[in-house]
């Protein structure tokens, strides 16, 4: 799974962060940081309920 975020979207409720904090943090604008592009399997459930609970779908994720 690959996942990519749309910064200009991006509003920083953080639910990503705080959802899945390995995978993402904020940016010091408060917006969306991606530090996993690629997780683990792991990290792969989280990654997905925090693409799921994104209020604007600023992260999507595709399979590779």
């Amino acid at each position: 799974m690959r996942i990519s975020v749309d910064r200009d979207t991006c509003v920083g409720s953080g639910s990503c962060v705080f959802i899945a904090p390995e995978v993402f943090d904020q940016h010091a604008d408060g917006r969306v940081l991606l530090l996993v592009g690629e997780p683990d399997e792991r990290a792969r459930a989280a990654a997905l309920s925090a693409i799921a609970n994104c209020p604007v779908g600023a992260i999507t994720a595709d399979r590779v």
